[in-house]
């Protein structure tokens, strides 16, 4: 997979908010990401980290702010725009989210035709293999999900999700179903995948990784952004709130 070059901030937000009636889930947040940099986002269950990833994947809009993903503006963008929007992320799950009666090959494949529909079926399974070999399954393209142990069926996943190379790639807890040594495999993938250019923001709780990989860290306190801390700068009072 070619490198994503981008010089600019690839997401940006400007005082967001998002409510559900009376209750803020996000509130007033301020931050940018920028192409190649993995950033993790921490807090408390509550704390409106879902929300903000639902917000920059436009599968909800902002209440109040400016929200502009891969230069599409998130907080405007019309419903017949939507789906250009979310071509330009990519989204990993903490249930894998697979299709059972799909190879690994073939889930792969399924994202990249919801980005082109004019790719010949020979040309999908092509890159679809080209991406599984890139997360380390190039041998298990035929099998299906039943047959992948659980770090395998998130390795299609994040296959699926950067395909299509977006430039903005979203996790939420995408090791929450896995042990430790697995779950050190798939950040392993993640820093590659940033390392191509692609902007990564993981939601997690895993303390240890967010310590141990000493990557920015924002974090999320009742939908405040109430610390953001640079990489290389990873301390207690970083991640104290999601544990």
């Amino acid at each position: 997979m070619r490198p994503i070059v981008e010089l600019r901030p690839i997401v940006e937000a400007a005082a967001v908010s998002r409510s559900y009636g009376a209750r803020l889930a996000v509130d007033g947040i301020d931050f940018a990401l920028c192409p190649g940099e993995l950033t993790f986002l921490v807090g408390p269950s509550g704390a409106g980290k879902t929300t903000l990833l639902k917000l920059i994947n436009r599968e909800i809009r902002p209440t109040t702010g400016q929200l502009w993903v891969a230069g599409l503006p998130a907080h405007l963008v019309k419903p017949s725009r939507v789906a250009e929007l979310r071509r330009k992320v990519g989204v990993v799950f903490q249930d894998f989210k697979l299709l059972p009666r799909l190879t690994a090959a073939e889930n792969v494949a399924f994202g990249l035709r919801v980005v082109d529909l004019r790719l010949s079926d020979q040309e999908a399974r092509e890159r679809s293999l080209d991406a599984l070999e890139a997360v380390g399954l190039g041998d298990r393209g035929d099998a299906f999900p039943h047959q992948l142990s659980g770090g395998q069926q998130q390795r299609v996943a994040i296959a699926r999700a950067v395909v299509a190379q977006p430039p903005v790639l979203i996790a939420d807890e995408p090791t929450g179903n896995l042990d430790q040594e697995t779950a050190w495999e798939i950040m392993d993938l993640f820093e590659d995948i940033a390392a191509w250019g692609t902007a990564v923001l993981v939601a997690t709780h895993n303390v240890e990784i967010v310590t141990r990989l000493k990557r920015r860290v924002l974090t999320l306190v009742h939908g405040r952004l109430v610390r953001d801390q640079p990489a290389g700068q990873t301390g207690r009072m970083a991640w104290l709130a999601s544990s």
